[in-house]
This record gives C-alpha cells, sequence and structure tokens, in this order.
C-alpha cells in the first residue's frame, strides 16, 4: 500500500532531544518547499558569528538601515553554505517581485537573489527579515523517512516565531505551538 504524500510546506520542523546530528540539534526549521521530490528550509535558530552589516560589506552592498546592521546572520543548514538565503513576509500588493522569490504558499517568502538585498540596504524591501547562508534540504522520502524515526516534530509555522522572539526562545515557542514543554521530552524515541 503506497504511503500517502504529506506536504509540510510552510510548517516548522523541531528536532527532537536525541538528533544525532551536530548541525541540526536543538534546530528549528522553517519548511520552504515540501513535495515528492524532496523539502527545502531554514534553521531559524542558530545565529552565525557573522552580522547583516558584514555581510553586506561582504558582497559590496553599502547598508543604510541601522536598525538591523547588528542583526546575525544564520545557519541556514549545511548544505551550499556560501549561498545566501532571504526569508521575509511576501510583498506586499503593488510592491515589485525580487528576481528569485519562492512564494510559500500560505506563508513567507524565500529570496536567493542579490536584489533583496540591494532594496533592504536602500530602505526598502521587506521590513522583516531572516539571513542565513545555507539550507537544510532532504531528497525525496528522506524528511518522511526521519520524521517516521521521531527525528522531528511538526507544528504549523508562526512568523511571531521567527522574527519576534528572542533568537535563544524560538525553539521552547516552537514547542508551546504544540503546547509541549521542552522539559517533558526524552532523549529516546519509541513506537508503540
Amino acid at each position: 500500500m503506497p504511503v500517502p504524500a504529506i506536504n509540510l510546506t510552510n510548517q516548522f520542523l523541531i528536532a527532537m532531544p536525541g538528533l544525532g546530528s551536530d548541525a541540526f540539534s536543538g534546530a528549528v526549521v522553517y519548511l520552504c518547499e515540501h513535495n515528492a521530490n524532496g523539502a527545502l528550509g531554514l534553521v531559524i535558530n542558530k545565529p552565525i558569528d557573522i552580522t547583516l552589516k558584514n555581510l553586506f560589506d561582504k558582497v559590496d552592498i553599502e547598508l543604510e538601515r541601522e536598525d538591523i546592521a547588528a542583526a546575525p546572520v544564520f545557519f541556514g543548514g549545511p548544505v551550499q553554505t556560501e549561498r545566501g538565503f532571504v526569508l521575509h513576509e511576501p510583498p506586499a500588493d503593488g510592491e515589485a517581485a525580487y528576481t528569485s522569490t519562492l512564494a510559500v504558499p500560505g506563508g513567507l517568502a524565500m529570496t536567493t537573489s542579490k536584489d533583496v538585498l540591494e532594496a533592504m540596504a536602500q530602505g526598502h524591501g521587506p521590513r522583516r527579515v531572516l539571513v542565513t547562508l545555507g539550507y537544510s534540504g532532504w531528497g525525496a522520502g528522506q524528511l518522511e523517512d526521519e520524521l517516521g524515526r521521531n527525528s522531528w516534530i511538526n507544528v504549523a509555522a508562526e512568523p511571531s516565531v521567527i522574527f519576534d522572539t528572542p533568537v535563544e526562545r524560538r525553539y521552547d515557542r516552537a514547542l508551546g505551538l504544540l503546547g509541549i514543554d521542552p522539559r517533558m521530552l526524552s532523549q529516546e524515541a519509541g513506537h508503540a
């Protein structure tokens, strides 16, 4: 009997305690895309030692917005760690789109083209952003397999967790969307 397809686009993946990978230990991943070919997401709670000002300097763009200059860049995942990804609210009606943007159905938008950085630098563009280097990717059936092994739990994404919650509280807030207290999680996975 074929396994029914699931679509976790616009959901959080929350790493369970004991997930073997250091890259994903304690991670919350926002899933931008999930289909029969695999999944793509961005870790939203692992800042790295680069600020947006540093990043803009590296790509030769002068950042004029002091309000975001000190904001951290995040580890988005272990794939293409030299490439930038900008998670942001979808453009408002009448707002220009960017060259390479994935609109997440019912959710946010993820842009990989430099024009979003140029717009941000000049004070235009998305106001609420999370910028990552790298992304998290799964091949066909890989994420479903990891879910079956209790490596992750999922919940509908809430943008306030990404944009309004301090980094150190995002894991607990994401679990809270399920009504789970992180202290109650076990390191052991089990099946009935």
